[in-house]
């Protein structure tokens, strides 16, 4: 009886494990990808008028023990994040994520806060704080 207890209690902790891990990879294998690729979107936006406007949002996700996680770990939560986002289509996109001992940090552009909900649901991950960021500085803000 205690050992069927116990053998259930570890099998919901290697399914949660799992998840983190699909998370993690996804964000951490993308991420020059993704960087290159907002540079590209940046560029061709100036150029261009949207319908749309897309804002830019950090999402800390609390994942314990993120940093332990595996290449292989993270490259599975990579490719779950991207399959979901070729799914919602082009309103949303991954620009680039931070892991850290125990939290995700992660940056998107949306039209909106309800699809990064979405994403993180679909997808099996958190998402404990959604923030709107309104500016980037950086040393080159101090030179213009």
């Amino acid at each position: 009886m205690v050992s069927s207890i116990i053998l259930k209690q570890l099998n919901l902790n290697v399914m949660k494990t799992f998840k983190i891990t699909t998370l993690l990879l996804v964000i951490i294998l993308f991420t020059g990808t993704i960087a290159r690729a907002q540079t590209a979107t940046v560029n061709d936006s100036s150029s261009k008028s949207n319908s749309t406007t897309m804002k830019t949002y950090l999402i800390e996700r609390d994942i314990p023990n993120a940093g332990k996680l595996t290449p292989e770990q993270l490259k599975a939560i990579s490719q779950k994040s991207c399959s979901v986002l070729e799914h919602m289509g082009p309103k949303i996109q991954w620009i680039q994520s931070y892991v850290t001992g125990d939290k995700i940090f992660c940056v998107y552009k949306a039209e909106n806060e309800d699809l990064i909900r979405e994403h993180a649901k679909e997808g099996g991950f958190p998402a404990n704080k959604i923030t709107e960021i309104s500016t980037t500085i950086s040393p080159a803000t101090a030179k213009e």
